[in-house]
């Protein structure tokens, strides 16, 4: 038992030791070769931790080539362009002036919901509220408002500001959402309405949603997005 408990603690150590020169980030932080190497590192600490019958030093040997292997990684992305966008890859931008670009989730292999719910988790409710939004290499998405939807506080403006709502999704990717229809009390013939004055089938729609039962954002599968009120239009 003590030799275990020795053991589990230089590897520990040496571990710890290796990863703070590594300069490790938070894990949302990471990029994709620093997390496989994070990953393995992990695994290869455990193997010798749980098994007396395995030398200490195979351990150490194969993180200590990990970190020089990482160390000269990140070496060369630090001063090679190139080197960077080939293990890192490049930012790309999902939704711009337009609204959603498909091609761009299409290629980072998301769908329409993945990419609400990543908005959603930087408090935004619509892509209309958007100028903005990225996909770093790391995974994160970052977001530029339009000036109407910067962040401020009621202290500032000295108003009442009024609740948000939260847009119902309606059409997704070409199909109907008719849970989501019936809960946002939202007549769907209008919408049908709405398509066809737009000259859209509804394989044509990447994703519409409606605010409040009449605020309605409208984002082809290519084209610009349009916004408007549902109760303007004539069914």
């Amino acid at each position: 038992m003590l030799i275990v408990f020795v053991r589990a603690t230089v590897i520990y150590l040496f571990l710890l030791v290796a990863m703070r020169l590594m300069g490790k980030k938070q894990l949302g932080e990471l990029q994709p070769f620093e997390f496989a190497i994070s990953l393995i590192m992990a695994e290869l600490a455990c193997i010798p931790m749980s098994d007396t019958t395995v030398p200490v030093v195979y351990g150490l040997i194969p993180i200590f080539t990990l970190f020089i292997v990482q160390f000269f990684l990140t070496k060369i992305i630090k001063h090679s362009v190139k080197a960077r966008r080939l293990i890192n890859g490049k930012p790309v931008i999902v939704i711009n002036p337009n609204g959603i670009d498909f091609e761009a989730i299409n290629m980072l292999d998301l769908t329409v919901n993945d990419l609400l719910e990543a908005i959603r988790c930087k408090n935004y409710l619509s892509p209309n509220e958007i100028e903005y939004a990225i996909f770093e290499t790391n995974g994160e998405v970052s977001i530029v408002p339009k000036a109407a939807n910067t962040p401020v506080t009621a202290s500032i403006i000295n108003a009442q500001l009024p609740a948000p709502q939260l847009p119902y999704t309606v059409v997704c990717e070409g199909r109907k959402m008719g849970d989501n229809i019936n809960k946002g009390n939202i007549d769907e013939s209008k919408i049908d309405t709405l398509l066809s004055d737009n000259n859209l089938k509804l394989k044509d729609v990447l994703l519409m949603t409606v605010t409040g039962g009449d605020d309605y954002y409208l984002q082809p599968m290519h084209g610009t997005y349009k916004t408007g009120k549902l109760s303007e239009v004539n069914a």
